[in-house]
């Protein structure tokens, strides 16, 4: 037992003393090298850097993805509960609202279109009527579920139900997310007072509130957050409003399309921009450094640590990243992943506390677009990530995807219009 014990005690000094030259090779190395160190050193060195190695110390929070708490890859999980009439169609949810966790189960609530007739296009936006939609959040309400685990949902019903014309949203009511604010809760959404396409995708955003979750919700029935000014970034379309509590008021962050030029694809960007009111029912003044976010199809944020982080998705130049804003208002890249939730309405439990040591979020739900190859069909998925505080999972953590072969055939190979264009050149370099 003594020669066993004394084995243990020999082989830890060994390790210790293995260690402890590992250490002092490296700082050696880091001192007197002029080559860049092989155990990358975690403090920046006293050195000259590229451009490139600098930004690992100066642009994200750690020099490896996997120690990144900003950086995480995304699950996905076909969702229990809901259906969509074989997928023709007729049935829609689509993006969902932050998930909240309220009289011992979750709640969210979504863009909810049951119409007759699957919608004919914002393209052929004048044949659309009182009951044939235009565009897949046409002629929509906004609906909720509640569950108890987060996977199996139970659709509840129409929360806020399109109010009559001419009150905002008469026409459709979609993309809503919840605020709780002193004991009260208010939904916040898109109040479209014509079909989509016949000018483009032109709403401001309304509100209705209510004593609980379960409703009933009360219409204001007025615009809480106006369209810009005429030839203003947001003159048309403020999109996805996204509330959050910060020093004590309401951050709602929203998106907006513009710079339409038609010689372009897509014709449009979007960026996200930031109102503030101390009230829930305003008035929302506008940030004046808006856009504050220059990418992202759709706004999602939640508290992290003193800040607030987003998630960038789709559209931009800094599409596929997540962004962190220390003051609220001036994001930079964080990290940058892949297959990003779309639409994401993440479950954030602090998002309403005015926290100043935000946890960050580890789930949440979103949607797919193009369900099964059908434009016209939107489904809600759950997400799950790590970019919290509270848990570290190294499967989250990896950063590489090995996508099947026909993910690259099916999914991303040429069409005819690039396959002729490929012959010419052939035909043209052979001198035909």
């Amino acid at each position: 037992m003594a020669l066993v014990f004394g084995g243990i005690i020999l082989s830890s000094c060994q390790n210790n003393q293995e260690k402890a030259l590992e250490t002092k090779s490296e700082t050696k190395q880091t001192e007197t090298s002029e080559e860049f160190p092989f155990f990358i050193p975690s403090e920046k060195p006293d050195r000259e850097l590229s451009a490139a190695v600098k930004r690992n110390y100066e642009a994200y929070s750690a020099i490896r993805p996997e120690q990144n708490e900003l950086y995480s890859q995304f699950k996905y999980t076909k969702l229990k509960g809901f259906d969509y009439n074989d997928g023709d169609g007729t049935i829609t949810r689509r993006d969902p609202s932050k998930v909240i966790f309220e009289n011992g189960k979750y709640y969210v609530w979504y863009t909810g279109r049951k119409s007759p007739v699957r919608p004919v296009g914002m393209s052929r936006a004048k044949q659309a009527t009182n009951v044939i939609p235009s565009a897949d959040w046409d002629l929509a309400d906004i609906w909720y579920a509640t569950s108890e685990d987060g996977f199996t949902w139970k659709e509840e019903g129409i929360a806020v139900p399109r109010p009559p014309k001419p009150q905002p949203g008469w026409r459709s009511v979609t993309t809503t997310d919840i605020l709780k604010f002193k004991g009260k809760y208010y939904l916040y959404f898109q109040a479209f007072m014509e079909a989509s396409g016949l000018r483009g995708d032109f709403c401001p955003v309304s509100v209705a509130y209510a004593d609980s979750p379960d409703g009933p919700w009360t219409h204001t029935g007025k615009v809480v957050l106006p369209n810009g000014p005429e030839g203003s970034w947001d003159q048309y379309s403020i999109h996805d409003p996204y509330p959050l509590v910060h020093d004590g008021k309401i951050y709602l962050y929203y998106k907006g399309d513009f710079d339409k030029r038609p010689e372009l694809k897509p014709s449009k960007i979007r960026m996200q921009g930031l109102a503030i009111a101390e009230d829930p029912l305003g008035p929302f003044e506008k940030h004046p450094l808006n856009p504050v976010i220059n990418s992202g199809h759709e706004t999602t944020l939640f508290p992290f640590r003193e800040g607030v982080a987003a998630i960038v998705q789709r559209d931009g130049q800094e599409h596929n990243t997540i962004q962190y804003a220390k003051d609220w208002v001036n994001f930079e890249i964080t990290s940058i992943s892949e297959l990003l939730p779309l639409a994401a309405g993440p479950y954030v439990p602090d998002a309403f506390t005015d926290t100043k040591d935000g946890r960050g979020i580890t789930w949440g739900i979103s949607h797919f677009i193009n369900a099964d190859g059908n434009w016209n069909h939107t489904v809600l998925t759950r997400f799950d990530c790590d970019l919290s505080l509270d848990v570290h999972d190294d499967v989250m953590k990896k950063h590489y995807y090995a996508y099947p072969q026909d993910f690259y055939y099916k999914n991303h190979g040429l069409n005819s219009k690039q396959k002729q264009r490929i012959k010419e050149a052939n035909k043209a370099l052979q001198g035909e």
